[in-house]
């Protein structure tokens, strides 16, 4: 229980950190202004994004926005249904949800715009982006390690099952 009880607290503190940070980029920056975070690592660079990642959908804020509430109704069920079988489904789940609606809340109070702000210096084609999509990205890497798991643990009980004599009681 405390394992589902901490993957919650860790979803709010992501989405507090997440329209805290956006909230201080935007008191404290100018659009387009960047300066070095961590030096060779981060820089912080702020824009708007009016599309999905790597700008995809860009301007359709109200297909963004319908595809964002599908998704996290479809996180939601998940959750209800399959979340308290496994830990690393529930941990998943509500990393992407809250990751979600961090972005959602963007889109709806900000004229359709996510502020996005973190660039890899290192990785100067990577598209900019937030402490949401983080959360989301964190979230899909256990979900992607969940079904890999999952499949592998499969396969090995088949073949065990497959290994095991079959009980002839006659």
């Amino acid at each position: 229980m405390i394992s589902y009880i901490l993957a919650i607290i860790c979803g709010v503190v992501f989405l507090a950190a997440d329209q805290i940070s956006k909230f201080y980029i935007i008191s404290n920056f100018e659009l387009g202004e960047s300066t070095q975070f961590l030096k060779g690592f981060i820089d912080i660079i702020y824009i708007n994004n009016k599309g999905g990642a790597w700008g995809i959908l860009e301007g359709q804020t109200w297909t963004l926005l319908s595809i964002t509430a599908i998704l996290l109704i479809v996180c939601f069920t998940l959750i209800l249904k399959l979340g308290k079988k496994n830990k690393i489904m529930f941990w998943a789940i509500t990393l992407i949800l809250f990751g979600g609606v961090g972005n959602m809340i963007d889109r709806i109070f900000r004229d359709g715009n996510v502020v996005d702000f973190l660039h890899f210096e290192f990785f100067p084609t990577f598209p900019i982006f937030n402490i949401a999509d983080c959360a989301v990205v964190i979230g899909a890497c256990l979900l992607v390690f969940y079904f890999i798991y999952d499949s592998y643990r499969d396969s090995k009980l088949k073949k065990k099952k497959l290994e095991q004599p079959e009980d002839n009681n006659e």
